[in-house]
């Protein structure tokens, strides 16, 4: 690999680690366009590596929010009522252990299913849910969370069981299934789109620290480089991306996302698959 490819992936991988549209199934459409092999040791440490930074990004956008969680902010609740209701820790263990479970034993069979025409359908798929959610959302369901600490544990859950669909099917997207899952589960687009940030820093960290565990060798002299520009774009990038979804979150629906996926997948199976 050199740093002109490292530098195309670590955009993509910051572009569209954390917004609805599938980061795995963009890294896996775009290494195919770049004539490389996805499946390697070498290219899925890098992603690793690229993924590392765009949870680099997320953690400082949201920090205040996390040393909360930690209980390290000084910032006091203003009463009993209010202290209660905020989000904590519980909430994010219920948002990211269904998943981890799933991962954790279904490792294998995940892995056998990372190629172009799983991620193809899975736009596809994705996209329906994602219209299907917002449709729900606006006229079946009651909203009962609009901000981040209205959420109850049993939300949270209902998000984290949502997010085995993204685990078990490459190319669903992480992001566009606990988005959607929340917003299912009578808890608004901005706070679900919040809630799918945090969770993505612990259940990221932890996929790719075990990950890392059986790529640490591919961390030589020869690739340092690569992986440090790499790591660099994507942080970047990611960090201006979740900045940007927050300010417009209201003018971006989750539609406008399924209707690019679809395109997407279009564009690919009319040109590459055929």
């Amino acid at each position: 690999m050199d740093f002109i490819t490292s530098i195309i992936l670590g955009i993509v991988e910051g572009l569209t680690e954390f917004i609805p549209v599938s980061s795995t199934g963009h890294m896996i459409l775009t290494t195919k366009v770049l004539g490389y092999d996805d499946q390697t040791p070498m290219m899925k440490t890098f992603e690793i590596v690229i993924q590392l930074g765009a949870i680099l990004a997320i953690a400082i956008v949201y920090w205040n929010r996390i040393l909360n969680l930690l209980g390290w902010s000084r910032s006091e609740p203003l009463n009993k009522k209010e202290s209660r209701k905020r989000l904590n820790l519980i909430h994010i263990l219920l948002g990211i252990a269904p998943a981890l479970l799933v991962a954790y034993y279904a490792r294998d069979f995940i892995k056998s299913l990372f190629h172009v025409q799983t991620v193809l359908f899975a736009l596809v798929a994705g996209g329906i849910f994602m219209i299907f959610a917002e449709w729900f959302n606006k006229h079946k369901v009651q909203v009962t969370s609009q901000e981040l600490d209205d959420m109850t544990y049993k939300q949270a859950l209902q998000i984290g069981i949502y997010q085995i669909i993204s685990v078990l099917w490459p190319g669903f997207s992480r992001s566009g299934s606990t988005i959607s899952g929340g917003m299912l589960s009578g808890v608004s687009y901005k706070a679900s789109a919040d809630f799918s940030f945090i969770i993505a820093i612990p259940i990221m960290c932890a996929a790719s620290g075990y990950e890392l565990l059986d790529s640490y060798r591919y961390f030589t002299s020869e690739t340092v480089g690569v992986f440090l520009t790499g790591f660099i774009v994507s942080f970047v990038v990611a960090y201006f991306v979740v900045l940007a979804f927050r300010k417009l979150i209201q003018k971006i629906r989750l539609t406008h996302f399924a209707i690019y996926r679809f395109v997407l997948a279009a564009i690919f199976w009319l040109f590459i698959m055929q």
